[in-house]
């Protein structure tokens, strides 16, 4: 019997409130194991983990790579698989290899195989792929059924063709797809954070409102704490309120801590809007159990008229190169917006740019309000200066950023007392190759019809 069916049918006997454990707020980056092993003793009924995010920006997505080191990863796998399989409890993981894309999935499950081969364990895998079928976004885009999220332009056909994966974002009706097929294991492609832990819940015809604002806070597993943290969370679904428990015992879910974390990723913290609905917020209560655990209520549910699925992709721009360096010269610092446009000035003549292509070349002095985007009222006695080169191909870049790092140097400026002496370098070599540079060229809303066939489901035999 799979772990999903043992599970639901244990509950369909006892009912009673159903007890998810965030193991991770992202995975890859360390669970920590002595909340999480303190978690799995709580007789569980579902682990979650999410694993990914746009947070890192587009690279990812674009690249195909992971943001999080291979041995970490592994290592966060290997605890939520075992004790997942050992105490019999399902696990979900969302948005795998932290981008969601097919090759991002295809790397998590060689993961999850190696494992398994290590430690000689058997179980069934479901997968959900979350890869945007091109064509369909064609036809979406020309009937005026995409609209950009923020500061993007509409979406076309040159930038569906030109991006090097787009992805859609699952809600909680792929998982629970998934969960029909009694699986031990789910992992996902791109999807909401949410359906990781609502998908159970919704299965088991619990109300979707808390469920689903249970399922927005443990995402991030004990952030929603005083002092935060990123332990593991025991979200506990009585039905119309939950009650949240950090498994670290100097964690405190509060009233306030909790209310503020409504506040975290959300232009609206009154309303969270997924494929299938919307969730809003006006009528939440906080409430201290005790000390250490909260219960929260008022969760309301409004299923959507009209699907809709976040797409998001990204196009490569280029190759990046940087020189970092920092500079106590408060002359330099003074002028150092002047003395940019004339080294960027010079570095054009001396390597000149492919006019059907040129390089971008930016210059950042940091403490000058580049983090605040705005002036700053005072200037400060020291600092950091990168030099960002996006050019066709690695080799121009380096030579644009090595170029800047030595007229930068020695550029003149009126009030310089020597000839040299400018910048001071952390390291060598000053400038430093960074791989491709990636934008995001999709971001947007796309309206939909049907969810079922833009997510795929697979079931996989592991180990044995």
């Amino acid at each position: 019997m799979s772990n999903f069916k043992r599970v639901i049918e244990k509950w369909q006997r006892e009912k009673g409130p159903l007890r998810i454990l965030s193991a991770s707020g992202q995975l890859g980056y360390g669970i920590a194991e002595k909340a999480f092993h303190a978690g799995l003793e709580r007789d569980l009924h579902l682990i979650g983990a999410d694993m990914g995010s746009v947070d890192p920006g587009p690279y990812y997505l674009g690249s195909g790579k992971l943001a999080t080191a291979y041995r970490t990863t592994k290592r966060d796998l290997k605890l939520a698989l075992t004790g997942a399989l050992a105490k019999k409890v399902p696990l979900i993981i969302g948005t795998a290899g932290t981008a969601g894309g097919n090759v991002h999935l295809e790397q998590t499950i060689a993961i999850v195989r190696e494992i398994a081969r290590e430690e000689k364990l058997t179980f069934k895998l479901a997968t959900i792929t979350a890869e945007m079928p091109r064509d369909l976004l064609k036809a979406k885009a020309k009937a005026g059924k995409i609209t950009p999220i923020g500061p993007i332009g509409d979406l076309d056909d040159a930038e569906i063709d030109g991006a090097a994966c787009i992805v859609g974002q699952m809600g909680t009706e792929a998982v629970i797809r998934a969960i029909d097929l009694d699986p031990d294991v789910i992992i996902t492609g791109r999807a909401c954070d949410t359906a990781i832990y609502t998908s159970l819940p919704a299965k088991l015809g619990f109300p979707i409102g808390p469920a689903l604002q249970m399922a927005k806070i443990i995402e991030c597993a004990s952030l929603c704490c005083e002092g935060g943290g990123r332990d593991a969370m025991l979200g506990t679904l009585e039905g119309e309120s939950f009650v949240l428990e950090s498994m670290n015992p100097i964690r405190r879910a509060t009233p306030m801590s909790v209310a503020a974390h409504g506040l975290y990723e959300q232009a609206d913290p009154l309303s969270v809007a997924e494929p299938e609905g919307v969730l809003y917020l006006e009528a939440s209560k906080f409430e201290a159990v005790d000390e250490r655990r909260c219960r929260v209520s008022g969760g309301r549910w409004v299923p959507a008229t009209q699907f809709s699925v976040k797409i998001e992709g990204a196009t490569r721009v280029g190759s990046r190169a940087i020189m970092v360096a920092g500079s106590t010269d408060p002359v330099f610092i003074e002028k150092a917006d002047e003395i940019a446009a004339s080294v960027e000035a010079m570095v054009r003549e001396l390597v000149p740019p492919n006019p059907k292509k040129p390089y971008q070349m930016l210059f950042r002095f940091y403490g000058r309000g580049v983090v605040g985007m705005q002036p700053v009222s005072q200037l400060p006695e020291e600092v950091g200066v990168i030099v960002e080169c996006i050019g066709e191909d690695e080799e121009e870049a380096r030579a644009v950023a090595a170029t800047a790092k030595q007229y930068l140097l020695h550029a003149p400026f009126p009030g310089r007392i020597s000839t040299a002496g400018n910048l001071a370098f952390p390291f060598t070599p000053p400038e430093l190759t960074a791989g491709d540079a990636y934008r995001f060229s999709v971001y947007h809303i796309m309206a939909v019809d049907d969810l079922v066939s833009l997510f795929p489901v697979s079931l996989h035999t592991i180990g044995g």
